[in-house]
């Protein structure tokens, strides 16, 4: 009875047959693999990064996310939980596992589906670097054909060194490094066993078991990566025990030891320079050759600039009320319907601090929003802000009510109701002496407005600009003592204005003779036009230039003198820093170097440097004397704010043009110079009394209060060719060119003294009024007022 031999025998003929014809496929396939030129010259995407001067991330740009790494840097544990939970033989195979093969061949068959792969690491590296994701028994061959062939030309090390850089492991995270950073915050070498195993877990499902996306599948596949490591022999069942148990905490509430990883930077506005300098050069290769962008900022001092920003911007928007719920929902009466209200708050998302919430109670004493499965109780103080609309005599479509979407903040004191601003600010310093940036911020928030206002917003710099004007007086003969009517000036159409005009003091006032420095001090309109007509327009237009402002944007009429031009936060710092350096002109940037992945320095900025090598534009002289002008406006003018610093070394001006539309501060000391700015983005009123001093300034006095920490005093040293004479009633001495006469007194000058004020508004030796020319005669009722300080 031998029949039950022939069906063996044919079965034995169809694996004969099956084996010869694998082997027949096999061999007329190996030719046509691809080379592993690939793997041999790993040469993986890696991201843009922007970094602070002293070492903090800042931002990364491009598709992947990966930071390359070496085997031998990669801990142990790590290893172990890789093998354990994806290929525990991978050192003893030859890039196959025959039984695990085997067993997923019969399931597939049985099952009758491809779904089953049994893939080694080996198998893993060749499908991601040469295959697509498709489930075919031809893909399966040429996978395991790859993974011979890999086995064949690389070490066991350097395969799996490839595996741990090139895997994907969610939100954008290609490799262990990269996914170690984005998840915990942390180095390789920092991990504990269970973050290790968290992550060995994620090549399974990378997408939908992260634990960001989905924490209660990551820890269930993280205990099963741990089980896997004791039934290798990996780690004990104490070991087990204590890391099955251990809080895994994901990014910014990770225990990391590392904050140049998860500390953030608020400097968006800094990257994305930075990122479209690296276009400009390298085209888009810089999103995948991990080019490295060392910024001239540091951390402290742009977080610092950042909060001043936010700040000012928030004190501003308190001042003028509470506008209002952003939206409303409609909202069921007895329940919530919590992943609609998500999918609100998340479309509404947040920025920085001002949290999306949704109101389901309120009440004149207490209001309760829902944010993210919470509901948080707001009352007392934290409901000041929005109390006016919380009365029932409030309109229905502002009232804050059920359904409202509204802002919410902690401030430190407990919740309270807030809004977004509309208005927005910009923030500048910069080292006076070679232009690095020390700190920018382009807008209250990059990721609701990405128009960055230091670099893009053309802007009128109202009285700021005055300055500018006075510096081209000196060069004309000028001097801070130098006597000025500030009386009415009337200019009829036909004349030097081409229109008629009626120019005035922000307060509308007139102070009879005034000096040069009070004048600007006090922010006076008159003076600084009467001294702009007198050295003509055109000349302070050829001067403004050395200082790097464009002269095509400041036409040569009169109201240059109130700074009805436009200009750049990024300009009026470059132009400050010329009187604060002594006179060079230094170019603004932000890139201090940049590096190629392997950490090859690429380029370097190398500036000029004011007193080295910089082009001097003015004379030193020039920037003494007007600096000594601009700490007056600190001391005593429309700055005094600023005296809250304790320093003797301030100088700066405010600026606020026609109507409150803009509002600036430019100061600066021999080492920083800062412009802050706020204005709305589509220009219109601040409001009344929203001058440069009250809203500008108090974002600059905050961000100099860190900047200048620890930096000791100091003065320009006065130059050669200065000389003092007692100036105004007599009793004060000031400057002026040695080369020049002395200003005049309003009282008898002395023997041999020249009253060349006389010469040039026909006053006479002790008379206390300038006569004002026939042209410029009072006219009854002013036809435009025009306001600046």
């Amino acid at each position: 009875m031998r029949w039950f031999l022939y069906p063996l025998a044919a079965l034995l003929a169809l694996l004969v047959i099956g084996l010869a014809t694998l082997a027949a496929v096999s061999l007329l396939a190996w030719p046509k693999l691809p080379s592993l030129e690939t793997l041999t010259d790993y040469r993986p995407r890696i991201p843009l990064r922007v970094y602070t001067a002293d070492g903090y991330l800042i931002s990364e740009f491009g598709d992947e996310r990966r930071t390359v790494v070496k085997i031998a840097d990669v801990p142990l544990q790590l290893r172990q939980a890789l093998l354990a939970a994806e290929d525990e033989n991978f050192y003893g195979h030859m890039g196959i596992d025959i039984v695990g093969l085997a067993r997923a061949f019969i399931n597939n068959l049985r099952s009758g589906t491809r779904g089953q792969g049994a893939s080694t690491i080996t198998m893993q590296v060749a499908r991601n670097f040469f295959l697509s994701r498709e489930r075919s028994y031809n893909r399966k061959l040429y996978e395991t054909l790859l993974s011979l062939k890999i086995e064949h030309s690389l070490s066991k090390d350097q395969i799996l060194e490839l595996y741990v850089n090139q895997i994907f492991l969610g939100q954008r995270a290609y490799g262990f490094s990269a996914a170690a950073q984005i998840y915990f915050g942390k180095r390789l070498a920092e991990l504990t066993l269970a973050e290790s195993a968290m992550l060995a877990g994620l090549p399974k499902a990378p997408t939908k078991i992260n634990p960001i996306s989905n924490p209660v599948r990551a820890q269930q596949r993280q205990l099963y990566v741990l089980r896997r490591m004791v039934e290798a022999g990996f780690i004990t069942e104490d070991q087990y025990r204590q890391a099955a148990h251990e809080t895994v905490r994901t990014g910014a509430g990770s225990a990391a030891r590392d904050p140049h990883i998860v500390s953030p930077v608020h400097a968006e506005y800094v990257a994305e320079i930075a990122r479209q300098i690296a276009i400009e050069q390298f085209g888009d290769q810089a999103y995948q050759a991990g080019f490295k962008i060392i910024t001239t900022i540091h951390r402290a001092e742009q977080e610092a600039a950042y909060e001043a920003l936010r700040q000012g911007v928030m004190d501003y928007d308190r001042r003028h009320g509470y506008r209002g719920p952003e939206k409303y929902l409609p909202l069921q009466a007895d329940a919530l319907d919590e992943e609609t209200l998500d999918e609100e708050i998340t479309q509404a998302r947040d920025y920085g601090d001002l949290l999306a919430a949704v109101v389901t109670r309120a009440t004149a004493k207490e209001v309760t929003v829902y944010r993210n499965g919470q509901t948080i109780p707001i009352a007392s103080d934290g409901l000041r802000f929005a109390a006016p609309l919380l009365s029932d005599k409030a309109s229905p479509t502002r009232r804050v009510r059920r359904g409202a979407l509204v802002r919410i903040r902690n401030a430190g004191k407990g919740w309270e109701i807030t809004q977004l601003p509309d208005v927005e600010a910009a923030l500048l310093s910069i080292d006076a002496r070679t232009g690095a940036t020390r700190a920018l911020v382009g807008g209250f928030d990059y990721n609701r407005r990405q128009f960055n206002n230091v670099t893009q917003a053309e802007r009128q710099p109202g009285s700021s600009f005055k300055p500018f004007i006075y510096s081209a007086s000196l060069e004309r003969g000028y001097a801070p003592g130098s006597l000025i009517a500030d009386e009415p000036l009337y200019y009829p159409e036909g004349s030097i204005t081409g229109h008629e005009w009626t120019p005035h003091n922000y307060d509308g006032k007139f102070s009879g003779i005034v000096t040069l420095r009070d004048a600007l001090a006090h922010s006076k309109n008159i003076p600084a036009i009467r001294v702009l007509e007198d050295i003509t327009p055109r000349y302070a237009q050829s001067h403004i230039s050395r200082f790097g402002f464009n002269a095509a944007h400041h036409p040569p009429y009169l109201t240059m003198a109130l700074g009805a031009g436009s200009v750049t936060p990024w300009e009026m710092a470059t132009a400050y820093a010329v009187f604060a350096n002594g006179g060079f002109r230094i170019n603004p940037y932000v890139i201090k170097e940049i590096r190629d992945s392997n950490d090859k320095l690429i380029a370097r900025t190398a500036p000029p440097t004011a007193g080295v090598d910089a082009k001097r534009v003015i004379d030193g002289r020039n920037a003494w004397i007007m600096t000594s002008m601009l700490q007056d406006v600190v001391r005593r003018g429309t700055a005094t704010r600023a005296r809250s610093l304790n320093r003797d070394d301030l100088a700066g001006k405010t600026g606020t043009t026609n109507d409150f539309v803009d509002a600036w501060f430019c100061g600066y000391n021999t080492q920083v110079a800062a412009v802050s700015w706020i204005g709305f983005p589509t220009p219109r009123n601040l409001g009344k009394g929203e001058t440069g001093g009250a809203a500008a300034l108090p974002i600059w006095i905050n961000y100099m209060r860190a900047a200048l920490a620890g930096m000791p005093t100091t003065q320009l040293p006065r130059p050669t060719g200065i000389s003092s004479a007692r100036v105004g009633d007599g009793n004060r001495e000031d400057v002026y060119y040695s080369e020049n006469q002395p200003p005049a007194l309003t009282v008898e000058p002395e023997d041999g003294e020249t009253d060349w004020f006389r010469s040039l508004f026909g006053l006479t030796p002790g008379e206390r009024h300038a006569p004002t020319p026939p042209h410029q005669q009072q006219r009854p009722a002013p036809v435009e007022e025009r306001s600046f300080r």
